[in-house]
């Protein structure tokens, strides 16, 4: 049997956090939906924020009351134990807690010094271990800061650490702003999968140097087995100057399928739910591949399975 690989689209809120754009709750749900009928099970639908700082994730406990029930891992952003309450009480019982890895963007980003987001993360986390509560932690700027510049990897490494002793079930290593090579990859994640063993770590790639395909790759030698991705690659961070679109899930899916692996994903319906992303918010060119998987559709050598 192929090695599963999972992929969590995160284009419901990273994908539409920083759009133009505001799509209606009953919108974002057409998109989780449509990404459902691809054979994509974990979804990020929204976040918990302030609907002041980010307008676009207003209404997700609208969103999270209206999704399917069923064997899908849903998740919700959440910044702080506020976030953190409002997502348990919509009935969100996986949640992804962010914290840069560098002090400046930490500061751009919840208006906090990186001593005190670690404070903000131990206390969530040792909640939702006592509610049960599944917690995802987030380290962004993981490569490459836009404030600071290069991160450095010891930073990082001791992060993580802090975050699995908090109780944190999941790390994923985020380059925000799409500034790592494929080698920093490696470099970084070799290491963490050195100290902390592959199965607790994954990895949320940004396409802004055309890298991001490559990234993942380099991730996947490392034994890394699950990945943020974005349909359309849609996205970008509003507090990071230079964050463009996330790498995309067509292009992820279609080198992973290619390479051997199974995501379970159909790339055809992928295909579909890419020009719905298209149509909602009038700013998605979709993936590098795109093209090609639409000549394969036209051709039909690539058709939905039924």
């Amino acid at each position: 049997m192929a090695e599963k690989i999972i992929i969590n689209d995160v284009g419901p809120r990273d994908g539409l956090q920083n759009q133009e754009k505001i799509l209606s709750p009953e919108q974002r749900l057409s998109l989780i939906n449509k990404l459902i009928e691809a054979g994509v099970r974990d979804i990020e639908v929204g976040a918990f924020v302030s609907p002041k700082a980010v307008p676009a994730m207003a209404g997700t406990d609208v969103v999270a009351a209206g999704l399917p029930k069923g064997d899908f891992g849903f998740s919700a952003l959440i910044p702080n134990r506020k976030g953190y309450d409002l997502a348990k009480m919509a009935g969100i019982n996986t949640m992804g807690l962010v914290i840069a890895a560098s002090n400046t963007m930490n500061e751009k980003n919840v208006r906090m010094s990186t001593d005190q987001a670690l404070l903000v993360c131990e206390d969530v986390l040792t909640q939702a271990k006592q509610d049960g509560m599944k917690v995802i932690a987030y380290v962004a700027t993981a490569w490459e800061c836009p404030f600071e510049g290069l991160t450095d990897e010891q930073v990082v490494i001791d992060i993580v650490g802090k975050l699995f002793s908090y109780g944190a079930q999941e790390v994923i290593l985020a380059d925000t702003i799409g500034a790592a090579s494929p080698g920093q990859v490696k470099s970084l994640m070799s290491k963490l999968v050195a100290e902390y063993g592959a199965e607790r770590l994954s990895c949320h790639f940004h396409d802004t140097r055309g890298m991001g395909v490559a990234d993942v790759y380099a991730a996947v030698e490392c034994g890394i087995r699950k990945f943020d991705a974005s349909i359309g690659g849609l996205g970008g961070c509003p507090f990071a100057p230079g964050a463009s679109g996330n790498v995309a899930t067509e292009d992820v899916v279609l080198m992973l399928n290619q390479m051997g692996f199974d995501t379970g994903i159909d790339l055809a319906k992928l295909a579909e739910a890419a020009d719905l992303a298209a149509e909602l918010t009038g700013n998605c060119d979709g993936g590098n591949a795109s093209r090609w998987i639409k000549r394969q559709i036209e051709k039909g050598e690539l058709a939905t399975a039924s």
